[in-house]
């Protein structure tokens, strides 16, 4: 399984930026991110149908995750942007899990190499 992350930037506090994993199958997929000096913590996630989507409470309202039907790009649109939302974000893909999206880093198998995302205040 191969994963491919883009999208990511210098943004001011308030903007927006749409993330993209590129994965070489359907999978369920997940974002997490790490901030210089802290543990990584999950995002967002989403089922390998598209039908199933999870969030961290500190995102809620503000992020998307999405995947077109049938696509294996997932997207992650990030709104209201703020400073503690700078992060290097990197995608991740279970491939056991049909119907349930993971939340939890140890059960995604493959990474990808992350984007970097630095919100200004």
């Amino acid at each position: 399984v191969q994963l491919q992350a883009w999208g990511g930037g210098l943004v001011q506090a308030g903007g927006s930026l749409r993330l993209s994993c590129a994965a070489s199958g359907l999978y369920a997929m997940g974002w997490f991110r790490q901030a210089p000096g802290k543990e990584r913590e999950f995002v967002a996630s989403i089922s390998k149908s598209g039908v199933r989507t999870y969030y961290a409470d500190s995102v809620k309202g503000r992020f998307t995750i999405s995947r077109d039907n049938g696509d294996p790009t997932v997207y992650l649109q990030m709104t209201n942007l703020k400073p503690d939302d700078s992060a290097l974000y990197h995608c991740a893909a279970n491939a056991d899990w049909k119907t349930y999206a993971p939340v939890l880093a140890g059960q995604y198998e493959y990474w990808g190499q992350g984007t970097l995302v630095t919100v200004s205040s």
